[in-house]
């Protein structure tokens, strides 16, 4: 953390601190983008339900408020925050098998299909609860954000078009190993840093869903944008095992109530984001090429992204190698 964020973060500590009097009845709740992006909107219909049906309150803490990824997920393990929002692609280090979600051309870009399957999934309904409920926390839900797409100064249509352009990844170990896989150099870089990187062109490229990429304007600093059908980005709801458990059983059900309906919410509300998102960031730059993969030219990025399930594997064992199966079952179940 920065010495700018370390300082942001402790004065907004001690404000916590200040309001401990009403902890009992005011919950907090950090997220990793925005009050106006898709976490935010979800976390908005989350405290609305919250307060129209009980005395409680909830705090909303949108990104940058507490610090970065890592800080608000340490601040919930410790019983700072009650609630965390926060991506598997940061999760990761923690939860090695959260990993999962960035093995290339593993689920459906978008639609009913993609929807149903964070409705249904064994994996993500049964499974990931207990690996998270070991580093004390409470999986409350899962949930997509929309089609991931590739930002770079130069065309891309294969991965020979990659080779040596530095594209921004999270510090994530597999999402590095799939843009190695797919000829890149990936290049971990915190998020403040990226719009920068690409102006001085340290880095050439980066991915992220369209809404972000037109929310962060990340296409000021970028002339393509890729539809390669790799990824679904995905995040993941969750509270303080701790003060979970000890939640009345009406104050238990009352956070699942709110959950679904946040949950069903962000389905609705996600229904042509990604095309929206494309047309306000066309109508500001005109000249912004858009490139849709064929499905012949998706097919080597397809043949690397088994080098990368194969990684996984290796890093997760048998543990990731079961949810890996189950997740490709629960897939199977809501396509056919």
């Amino acid at each position: 953390m920065t010495l700018k964020n370390s300082l942001v973060t402790t004065a907004a500590l001690v404000a916590l601190t200040a309001g401990a009097a009403q902890a009992g009845e005011t919950w907090r709740y950090a997220f990793e983008e925005a009050i106006d992006e898709v976490q935010g909107v979800f976390a908005q219909q989350f405290q609305e339900y919250i307060e129209a049906n009980s005395d409680h309150s909830v705090q909303l803490f949108p990104f940058g408020t507490l610090g970065e990824s890592d800080d608000i997920m340490e601040q919930t393990q410790a019983g700072i925050l009650q609630f965390v929002n926060q991506s598997p692609g940061f999760t990761g280090a923690l939860i090695p098998e959260a990993q999962v979600f960035f093995v290339p051309y593993l689920l459906p870009q978008e639609g009913e299909a993609l929807n149903e399957f964070f409705r249904t999934s064994v994996a993500i309904n049964e499974m990931f609860p207990e690996l998270y409920a070991q580093h004390g926390l409470e999986l409350l839900t899962m949930y997509p954000e929309g089609e991931v797409v590739m930002t770079t100064k130069q065309e891309v249509r294969s991965p020979a078009d990659l080779n040596e352009q530095n594209i921004r990844v999270m510090t994530n170990p597999l999402l590095v190993e799939s843009y190695r896989a797919f000829g890149a150099v990936p290049t971990p870089l915190p998020w403040g840093e990226v719009y920068g990187g690409l102006q001085t062109n340290m880095i050439q490229g980066q991915e992220n869903p369209m809404f972000f990429v037109e929310s962060t304007r990340m296409y000021e600093v970028t002339d393509y944008i890729t539809f390669t059908g790799h990824n679904n980005f995905t995040t993941a709801f969750m509270a303080n095992k701790d003060f979970f458990d000890g939640l009345s059983d009406d104050d238990q059900q009352l956070v699942r109530d709110a959950v679904q309906v946040a949950f069903d919410h962000i389905l609705e509300y996600q229904d042509g984001l990604t095309e929206s998102a494309l047309e306000t960031i066309l109508e500001s730059k005109p000249e912004m090429q858009v490139v849709h993969l064929t499905e012949e030219e998706r097919q080597p990025f397809m043949e690397a992204a088994a080098s990368v399930e194969a990684e996984f594997i290796r890093m997760t064992g048998d543990s990731g190698e079961a949810i890996l199966e189950q997740m490709k079952a629960d897939l199977e179940a809501v396509t056919d």
